[in-house]
């Protein structure tokens, strides 16, 4: 299986700036941008339709929508037309909803509800996307067994959303958990340095702790080493776990890219 690319990004301070991210990413060589659902960050539709302008290759995602946040309804008809405005680049990421997001959901005056009622959204959202003939490829992001099972059985893609402290023994249960899926497998990663002590102390406000110390224990969302040392341990994750899909932060674009280029044709 071939490795994908994607950055995750969704703050710049001007329009100008948000293009340059998105042609930066495409000229690196990166195959999607992925924004996110918050209000810390632009608005995931208005924000992929702006790259989608300004780009030719680069596919564009929602990494990942809220479900709270929007009617199935509504996502469909996002979708619809950024399939459409993009020219078929677009991918639908969705999950139940990260730590925090009922402040999200209540500012925009949705119900966050309860896991049950989340998972359900989630597959009503699915569904409702699916019935246009052109629906893109869909993307959950999931963590608990339920959701994970909801995203063997539904998605093109399944995104790991585990702790970035996570080690590759854990990494390596929750692969082997989802059985024989068909399904791309994607994992995020919070940082690339090429020692522990390279990683800024800032990063511990989105990555809920000391990043320093969780990159030392082994955590899975940080790659630390030479460009050649991280591309052996993703040459690693991908023919022993089957995860080919890696999101890489925004801040750190100009870090992998070396990485990228050693993988390109693996």
């Amino acid at each position: 299986m071939s490795f994908r690319f994607g950055v995750v990004a969704g703050r710049a301070r001007t329009g100008a700036e948000w293009i340059t991210t998105a042609q930066r990413a495409e000229e690196l060589g990166y195959d999607s941008l992925l924004v996110p659902d918050t209000l810390h960050t632009l608005s995931p539709f208005a924000a992929l339709a702006a790259a989608a302008t300004a780009t030719t290759t680069l596919r564009l995602g929602t990494y990942v929508l809220s479900a709270p946040n929007r009617s199935p309804g509504l996502v469909a008809w996002e979708t619809r037309s950024l399939q459409l405005l993009s020219s078929g680049r677009f991918e639908l990421g969705i999950g139940g909803g990260r730590p925090g997001a009922e402040r999200d959901a209540a500012a925009l005056g949705g119900e966050f509800g309860s896991p049950g009622e989340r998972l359900r959204r989630v597959a009503e959202t699915i569904r409702q996307v699916r019935e246009d003939p052109d629906a893109p490829p869909v993307l959950v992001a999931a963590s608990g067994p339920r959701m994970l099972r909801l995203a063997v059985e539904q998605a093109d893609i399944v995104a790991l959303g585990l702790p970035p402290q996570t080690t590759e023994e854990e990494l390596a249960a929750t692969v082997a958990g989802l059985g024989n899926s068909p399904a791309e497998l994607h994992v995020n990663v919070a940082a690339v340095a090429e020692s522990v002590d390279g990683i800024p102390e800032w990063l511990s406000r989105m990555v809920g702790g000391d990043p320093r110390e969780m990159a030392a224990a082994g955590g899975i969302a940080f790659l630390i080493g030479t460009a050649e040392q991280i591309a052996d341990k993703l040459l690693r994750r991908r023919d022993e776990l089957g995860i080919s899909y890696i999101g890489v932060s925004g801040l750190f674009l100009e870090q992998f890219a070396p990485v990228l280029k050693l993988l390109r044709s693996a």
